[in-house]
């Protein structure tokens, strides 16, 4: 009973009879401040950087503390121990975001089209190694694709420059930087299908473009299905685009101007839509009138 008691007596907290009268030093409040900011670091290479900067320096002046204030060593050798895992931390982090930096071009793509969907620079390079990080360049006057003769093999994205499309002689819209060059053949295609280009593409000036290929880019797509997500939102918001501005452009030869969402219906001779504001009126289907609709 008596080593019961004992035992009891010894899990008992022990109760601080008397508070220090001075507060701890500055490099202790320091160290907490630090500290505290790390936590508030965000995600990704950057956040984890701030992150372990902040620890770091709070492990730092805390080991500073133990050796200097409290001079016990198992709280300088804890606070050490972190200091040296925050900067392996810190150096690893910095390593890998240095390993996944690009060149200019390369760059710019992703903060234009990637970075807003929140893509990683991990997966970004992913997508730039099936690339193998290589800009093609197509001089003034030249062709990217011609009608009815060049395959269906790539899916390219222009850098610098402008594009020109045309259909039979006639044009349709331009491709600027930024812009999918073969989205709508890309999506009008499965991956087991082949096909040629139904437009011409011919450069305005000295372009830039990547490429992907189409049989790399689906074995990526295959191990990655994230990427595969953002690629197909990219295409389809890249053919909208291409859709509605060729909504007040693609004429006829007879001067109509169609509207791409409802071809079969919706069509104006171009002089009517010149004198009005007014939307254009959907013509009716006539039909035949049947015997017991005439008049007697």
């Amino acid at each position: 009973m008596e080593s019961t008691h004992d035992d009891q007596n010894n899990l008992t907290w022990t109760v601080c009879s008397k508070w220090k009268e001075h507060p701890e030093g500055s490099i202790f409040h320091l160290a907490n401040i630090f500290i505290f900011l790390g936590f508030m670091g965000g995600s990704g290479f950057y956040g984890l950087l701030y992150m372990f900067t902040f620890l770091a320096f709070g492990f730092f002046c805390s080991t500073i503390w133990a050796w200097s204030d409290v001079c016990t060593t198992d709280t300088f050798s804890w606070t050490f121990a972190l200091f040296v895992v925050s900067v392996a931390q810190l150096v690893h982090v910095s390593y890998r975001l240095r390993s996944v930096t690009f060149d200019k071009e390369f760059q710019d793509l992703y903060n234009y089209m990637f970075k807003k969907l929140g893509v990683s620079l991990t997966h970004y390079g992913k997508i730039v190694c099936c690339c193998e990080g290589d800009i093609h360049t197509i001089e003034k006057d030249h062709y990217f694709a011609m009608e009815g003769k060049t395959a269906i093999d790539k899916l390219s994205v222009l850098l610098s420059g402008r594009i020109r499309v045309t259909v039979n002689g006639e044009f349709l819209h331009y491709i600027y930087p930024f812009q999918f060059l073969d989205s709508p053949e890309w999506d009008s295609l499965r991956p087991s299908e082949e096909g040629v280009f139904q437009v011409t593409l011919r450069a305005d000036n000295r372009c830039k473009y990547v490429a992907w290929r189409r049989k790399k880019l689906y074995l990526l797509f295959a191990k990655h299905r994230y990427i595969a997500k953002i690629f197909a939102l990219l295409v389809r918001n890249d053919i909208a685009d291409k859709l509605y501005s060729l909504n007040d452009k693609a004429f006829d030869s007879h001067g109509f101007r169609y509207d791409l969402r409802l071809p079969s219906f919706c069509h104006v001779p171009l002089p009517e839509l010149e004198k009005t504001d007014a939307p254009a009126p959907v013509p009716e289907h006539t039909k035949e009138t049947t015997p017991s609709e005439r008049a007697p």
